[in-house]
């Protein structure tokens, strides 16, 4: 019998996704993986032709020539090559560099890209029934980030190695984000505690007892600053009379989570489960292109690269519905809620969800490893907390007052879990004492309490991608490959999950920002990303953003070559070969001592460097 011939290719970044679509697509499909990117910028040079205009010169990856070559013989004979590539602009591009390799002149081949969000059957199908063109904006906004990194990359790190040492490198990006490492370290440093106060009534009822805060003198906030002020107070406590003044319940609702993006995926992973950025993107990636399930790959989230905080209708309905089977009408949201979305987010994306919420966690666990249904589970309670209605809590405030002074104490009761469901929050709960408007009370004592200002915190995973995302610097897919980076280059140690500088790291800083004051300006590196984003809706033209970013960069490293000195340090101790006098040096691993007649004198000898 003859073989049946396959007229359809799919062409997707890796094999787990390939297989995973094999599965959905059937035999009419032949699906293979690129294995991500094929064709990119040269490795051992800037590729960019500055004076023609930014012209980028893309050529084959050398270890990707063979697949290349596989993928032109398989789209050989067949009618429709379909670019099934990730939905985002790193996507677009590998899709529109592999159909400039395959296409030939007066091609009658159809090359269509198809676009889903995540890998499941009617998802894949309707993208499938909808493809369209390659997005150019998409493309060129890509390009443009590209171009802009190598130019910053491959001009800075040559001035680097030349002025501290080789292997050296920085990047637009990343060099902002060590920054904010280095500017938070010297404020731990520089950092004076400041003596203050506080003062606390203890009151009984019952068999209880209850804590009231010293919050107010003659209706200000009161702050006590040292043991003098301290003891001015507690004596004129000691004279007066202490009556409830209110008592004042309210009902609050508290309204539920916005779902999963990157960042705050990246932030919950880190807070609740200790995973690094780098860890839960490795995770996620195999949830979204598939788990094996009773001998089925499936995929098992939305698309994790992603500053939507969108949802489906379809999912919507389905979470509706799991909800009202699970917990009743009442936890239905009776109202919109909305969330705010970052400027610019890309929002034909999803947030990142489960592709089906009555897949639980404990339904799939024996499939799953203990870390991917970790975070498959933290991404179904988050998703289905925010679909679900707001919790209503209780408060009972309690004043107090000694002639000025007013003491306070707040009183929590859960009315109604609604989202808390899912999604559980440490609140505690206590039921006030039973004290009624105008009632003397008598304390059982009082209590002083000494502290001190405390530094801020150095940055985690989680603080440092959450300032990030604030400060609009970088996207979604690039915070964990930033810290990945920071720590390679041996400009960041993480030591139980809190990031320090090194002392690298801090001298490449200070000469950065003393030399390159925009690039290492977080505003103006926000307001780069901001025109990348106008890129990408058409508004912008590329060429024109690199012409005003190189004009002013340029100026600037000439200028640094000139001014920055080879980084030496003199020190007091002698040369034993030729009694000169010895330099510290930066080496491939890391600091040394060194004769400052080299290379004359070639004396050399290793020093103790910095331990974290």
């Amino acid at each position: 019998m003859q073989e049946r011939k396959v007229s359809n290719l799919v062409i997707v970044e890796s094999p787990t996704k390939a297989r995973t679509l094999s599965k959905i697509l059937g035999k009419d499909f032949l699906v293979k993986s690129s294995m991500g990117h094929l064709i990119d910028l040269p490795e051992n040079r800037v590729g960019i032709y500055i004076s023609k205009g930014f012209k980028p010169y893309f050529c084959v990856i050398p270890k990707k020539r063979k697949i290349l070559e596989e993928l032109k013989k398989l789209a050989y004979d067949k009618k429709n090559i379909y670019i099934a590539t990730d939905p985002d602009r790193e996507g677009e591009a590998i899709g529109f560099h592999i159909k400039r390799k395959l296409k030939k002149r007066k091609d009658k081949r159809r090359f269509l890209r198809v676009e889903f969000h995540e890998i499941t059957e009617s998802a894949v199908k309707s993208a499938f029934l909808n493809p369209r063109e390659i997005n150019l904006n998409l493309v060129n906004a890509q390009i443009a980030r590209r171009i802009l990194d190598r130019i910053v990359g491959y001009f800075l790190s040559p001035l680097l190695w030349r002025k501290v040492k080789r292997g050296l490198s920085a990047g637009r990006v990343q060099s902002v984000a060590l920054k904010f490492i280095v500017d938070r370290e010297r404020e731990i440093q520089n950092f004076k505690p400041s003596e203050y106060w506080e003062v606390e009534a203890e009151f009984g009822y019952g068999n209880k007892v209850y804590k009231f805060k010293l919050t107010k003198f003659k209706g200000k906030k009161i702050e006590i600053k040292n043991k003098e002020e301290l003891s001015k107070i507690l004596k004129d406590l000691e004279e007066k009379k202490f009556v409830v003044k209110s008592i004042k319940k309210t009902l609050r609702e508290k309204k539920p989570p916005a779902p999963f993006n990157t960042s705050s995926l990246q932030q919950e992973a880190f807070n609740k489960l200790g995973f690094t950025s780098k860890k839960t993107m490795l995770i996620a990636q195999r949830l979204y292109e598939g788990i094996v399930i009773k001998d089925t790959p499936t995929g098992l989230i939305t698309y994790m690269r992603t500053d939507s905080l969108q949802v489906s209708q379809k999912a919507k309905s389905e979470a509706e519905d799991f909800i009202l089977k699970n917990l009743g009408p009442d936890y239905l949201q009776k109202e919109k809620i909305t969330h705010k979305e970052k400027r610019f987010a890309q929002l034909a994306h999803e947030a990142i969800r489960p592709t089906d919420v009555f897949k639980t966690p404990e339904s799939i666990k024996e499939y799953l490893q203990e870390d991917e249904y970790k975070l498959y589970k933290l991404i179904w309670q988050r998703f289905l907390a925010s679909q679900t209605a707001k919790s209503k809590i209780e408060s009972t405030q309690i004043l107090i007052t000694a002639g000025d002074y007013e003491f306070k104490a707040t009183f929590q009761k859960i009315k109604f879990k609604g989202f808390l469901e899912f999604w559980p929050q440490e609140i505690k709960e206590e039921d006030p004492p039973a004290f009624k408007e105008s009632q003397i009370l008598t304390p059982l004592k009082i209590i002083p309490l000494q502290h001190f200002t405390q530094p801020p915190p150095r940055f985690t995973d989680a603080s440092l991608v959450k300032i990030l995302e604030e400060k609009g610097i970088g996207r979604p897919s690039t915070y964990a490959v930033i810290i990945s980076t920071l720590i390679q280059r041996n400009y960041v140690k993480r030591k139980r999950g809190v990031l320090f500088p090194t002392e690298l790291g801090i001298l490449v800083t200070d000469i950065l920002k003393e030399h390159f004051p925009d690039l290492m300006n977080e505003k103006f590196t926000a307001i780069m990303e901001s025109k990348l984003d106008r890129i990408e809706t058409g508004v912008l033209e590329w060429k024109r953003l690199l012409e005003e970013f190189y004009k002013n960069f340029k100026p600037q490293l000439d200028k640094a070559y000139q001014l920055i000195k080879k980084e030496v340090k003199v020190i007091n101790k002698k040369c034993p070969k030729c009694g000169a006098t010895l330099v510290e040096r930066w080496g491939r691993f890391g600091k040394f001592l060194s004769c400052s007649r080299f290379p004359d004198c070639k004396y050399s000898e290793n020093i103790k460097n910095e331990a974290f």
